[in-house]
């Protein structure tokens, strides 16, 4: 049994929560908050006036190298930096080596999660066997096993009837289809959102509509279906619209989106910088705006920090022929927190979009502050800066497309069910 932990003078933040107070820690749950509590005897008293005190972030997307990729991330390095980032809850990709298609696979990772103690991994099972979109993977085993949703990764469940049996037959177990939402046949050997940039560079490009394409067929599927689809890393403005209207038709489809999708544009890549070399690309000034207008009004249902590990290998390449991908655990709260400073997005609102809201759609009873609620926490600095840099973030993973930049927001402390587990 830990001690109490008793928070004094922080603002507490949560969905339905924003005060000025004292939060208390006992046994690893949150035990009372409210303007001004009492302090148990023997309690460890974090005083931290001005420092916000939130859930510990639910990241729902988040590629580890291990099983099959550990020399660009392991499960220990990725809870280094996960704590590092305020994240408590991390929910994993399927595209592994040897991919997440089998019921044993599902448990070893929430195992591997478990024994870092500092962090809870949510597995996602693959779609199709190997994520290789050919055949369905046992997708009832899997979720049985604990997988809390289905994908193929960062590979398009391209064939629709393919995509409509997956809808279907997660329908049946209560699950979602999470889509990387992008038409392959036009985006195969792309290296760039299509545009006079790309040109310029000489860049294979990939057109923008190549997401919207996939999103409205898989909108009618789900429609047809009845099933639950969330297209994940949405970018561009055409993709929200439709997702905007299926939302107000009464469809079950959600979408989050990441960092880099509504802090930088296609400029980013500069002249061949591989480090904003993504999946999808970076995309024009109005869809990045689009992405921002679609945080604020509720269309995207969460922000996750889409990690993608690469080693310098992956990306001392040629723009072309370069991995796709960034690191995005250490960097994901603070980035967030740019544009609540920036006026695009209330604290409150962007809290809920790194918590509750991704907890609800992963189906998990965390990311909230209530009494009684598991004492998974994030402690930052608002307003504290520093500078984002190659080389020096927490964990393995060091390929940022945010290298270089100066950002407001430290994360102070990070405790798991109520252990200090950071700071």
């Amino acid at each position: 049994m830990n001690p109490d932990t008793l928070f004094s003078g922080v603002r507490i933040v949560g969905t339905g929560v924003d005060v000025l107070g004292d939060l208390l820690v006992h046994d690893g749950l949150i035990a009372d908050f409210g303007p001004s509590l009492g302090r148990p005897d023997g309690a460890t008293v974090i005083e931290a006036d001005g420092a916000i005190l939130c859930p510990g972030l639910v990241d729902m997307r988040a590629a580890l190298g291990e099983p099959g990729f550990e020399y660009r991330e392991t499960i220990a390095s990725a809870a280094v930096a996960a704590a590092a980032g305020g994240i408590t809850t991390l929910a994993a990709l399927p595209d592994t080596q040897p991919a997440i298609d089998d019921p044993a696979l599902v448990q070893l990772l929430r195992t591997k999660g478990d024994e870092t103690g500092s962090l809870t991994i949510l597995p996602y099972g693959a779609v199709t066997r190997g994520c290789r979109g050919e055949e369905l993977a046992e997708i009832g085993l899997l979720r049985e096993a604990g997988a809390v949703a289905f994908t193929d990764g960062s590979r398009t469940i391209g064939p629709a009837r393919l995509m409509r049996l997956a809808l279907s037959y997660a329908h049946g177990f209560g699950a979602r289809i999470v889509q990387h939402p992008e038409e392959p046949s036009l985006a195969t050997g792309g290296a760039a959102t299509e545009s006079e940039q790309a040109t310029r560079l000489g860049l294979p490009g990939i057109p923008a509509a190549a997401e919207a394409i996939i999103v409205a067929r898989d909108i009618r599927l789900a429609e047809l279906t009845g099933g639950a689809v969330h297209f994940a890393h949405v970018s561009t403005g055409e993709a929200l619209a439709l997702i905007r209207s299926a939302k107000a038709a009464g469809l079950t489809v959600t979408c989050d989106t990441a960092p880099p999708y509504f802090d930088l544009n296609e400029t980013s890549i500069g002249d061949f910088r591989t480090y904003a070399k993504l999946s999808p690309p970076l995309r024009k000034e109005h869809d990045r705006k689009a992405v921002i207008a679609a945080l604020a009004d509720g269309t995207i249902d969460a922000i996750a920090s889409d990690h993608q590990p690469r080693d310098a290998d992956d990306k001392r390449l040629p723009f072309a022929l370069a991995s796709a991908g960034g690191s995005g655990l250490a960097t994901l709260l603070a980035i967030t927190l740019a544009h609540v400073h920036n006026g695009s997005l209330p604290l409150p609102s962007a809290i809920d979009l790194l918590t509750a809201r991704p907890a609800s759609l992963l189906g998990i009873q965390t990311g909230r502050i209530a009494k009684g609620a598991v004492a998974d926490l994030c402690l930052f600095d608002p307003d504290r800066i520093w500078k984002v840099e190659s080389g020096k973030l927490p964990g393995k993973a060091q390929n940022t497309p945010f290298d270089g930049r100066a950002l407001e927001g430290v994360v102070l402390g990070t405790w798991k069910r109520g252990k200090r587990v950071f700071g």
